[in-house]
């Protein structure tokens, strides 16, 4: 699984200069529930997506919720 985030990484520094930042992100997405995702799926790959989609409905849930109302920004 570090072995996807870290190719990640390394991919975004051959990114556009204003697209690197976005791949940064990502890599870094992928790592943070790397151990919880890598047990439950059999393909690196698969986990380090799913690592990403995880952060990505979060974070939507809480603009959502700001947009509402609903939390502090």
């Amino acid at each position: 699984m570090n072995e996807i985030s870290e190719r990640w990484a390394r991919s975004s520094k051959a990114l556009k200069r204003e697209d690197q930042p976005y791949g940064e992100r990502l890599a870094n997405l992928a790592k943070k529930h790397s151990s919880e995702a890598f047990i439950a799926c059999n393909d690196p790959l698969e986990a380090a997506t799913f690592s990403v989609l995880v952060e990505v409905l979060k974070r939507q849930d809480r603009l959502e919720a700001e947009a509402r109302g609903d939390v502090d920004p």
